[in-house]
């Protein structure tokens, strides 16, 4: 058997688990660690309540992530909630700028124009990317891999009843709808992906770069930008964006050949505006990890028949359970396998479900801020109403 084979393979890399029931809060007080699995099981954002779950599988976490509530626009101006997952690729040093840096730039671009918008949410891509840019140049001669690292970056925003989508890369933003008369619920995708996967996506930079014959390659049956990434739209992967980083001390097996004289890859996210009502109920943010093995439908039907509280660890865990059932071993071995090994099951895994309480999104709310919280770092914070 598949599974029993694999099992062989990695059992010297199992770690014992903890004891049951055994948990480490970590620092700050903002959610619980269990092995590889840090989780808040519910809490309140401006607009109702919320869930959120990280599960390691690579060596360093490469996802980042963070929840945030409070005035956007000004000090004693109403209430938003901001959602960012950001999914890394080549280590985790990019997801972590983006967690340290585009929040507060979508304060500063939001204070000086009034109001939220897709224009200010744009500069706050462009103004974070040009950031990190900056810190590679720096590091440049210290370490030069830090030019091949980067991350989607998926951004949620509800202020004064209008839901914000901002994307680049192949995270996914789902909401769950009950449609008026029909018991079901039905889940609608708001986040627009960029993997070559997808035709348009192909099509796109096909266009975008005509005098290249190779900006898209079939490797292994899989599309890839210059056969490397998957993803068309990220921040980082400077080396992919300017040819002063494509070249040496950057090591060989990062560098493309030839020079190239636009960017290869874009910063600049789609963005989706969607005014919310009252059949709304919720939205899952999750990174690909979580789409790997769950579909949206699946998804939105397993919050909508869960209780709240743990929401986003079980779609986690329902996701582990399908990891593992593809690989015809026990949920609980999979449990086992310590980080690094254990991306050979699956990938980092980032989840945070958003309720919505149609009283509190149609009223307009003040105060001083009310949430700061990290995901899945070794030091999470989580700030209670002043």
């Amino acid at each position: 058997m598949v599974g029993q084979t694999m099992m062989r393979i990695v059992r010297p890399c199992f770690k014992p688990s903890l004891p049951d029931g055994a948990q480490v809060v970590a620092a700050g007080g903002g959610g619980t660690r269990e092995g590889l699995l840090w989780y808040r099981d519910a809490g309140r954002h401006a607009c109702g309540d919320f869930s959120m779950a990280v599960v390691q599988a690579n060596q360093l976490l490469e996802d980042a992530s963070q929840l945030e509530a409070g005035p956007l626009v000004a000090a004693d101006g109403p209430c938003a909630t901001f959602v960012g997952v950001y999914d890394g690729h080549g280590g985790p040093e990019t997801a972590r700028f983006v967690a340290d840096n585009l929040f507060h730039h979508l304060k500063k671009f939001a204070t000086e124009q009034q109001t939220v918008s897709a224009d200010v949410i744009r500069r706050s891509y462009a103004a974070t990317e040009e950031g990190f840019l900056n810190l590679v140049r720096k590091q440049w001669l210290i370490k030069p891999q830090i030019a091949s690292v980067g991350t989607c970056c998926l951004v949620g925003i509800i202020n004064e009843g209008v839901l914000y989508i901002a994307n680049t890369g192949d995270s996914r933003a789902v909401l769950g709808r009950l449609e008026r008369g029909v018991k079901d619920i039905r889940a609608v995708q708001l986040s627009s992906e960029h993997n070559a996967s997808f035709q348009e996506v192909r099509d796109e930079l096909r266009q975008m770069h005509p005098d290249d014959p190779r900006i898209v390659v079939l490797k292994h049956n899989v599309w890839r930008v210059k056969g490397i990434i998957q993803v068309s739209r990220t921040i980082g992967d400077a080396y992919l964006k300017s040819s002063e980083f494509n070249r040496e001390p950057l090591l060989a097996r990062f560098r493309i050949p030839g020079p190239f004289h636009k960017p290869i890859l874009c910063p600049e996210p789609s963005i989706e505006e969607h005014r919310l009502c009252a059949e709304d109920q919720f939205v899952i943010f999750a990174s690909d990890g979580l789409w790997e093995h769950l579909s949206n439908q699946e998804a939105v039907d397993i919050v909508h028949c869960s209780p709240r509280n743990g929401i986003a660890r079980r779609l986690i865990k329902a996701a582990l359970r399908e990891a593992a059932k593809k690989r015809e071993m026990r949920y609980s071995d999979l449990k086992k396998i310590d980080r690094g090994v254990r991306r050979h099951f699956h990938d980092d895994i980032t989840v945070v479900v958003l309720f919505m309480e149609p009283a509190l999104i149609s009223r307009r709310l003040y105060g001083g801020p009310l949430l700061s919280l990290r995901g899945g770092g070794s030091t999470p914070t989580f700030a209670q109403k002043c």
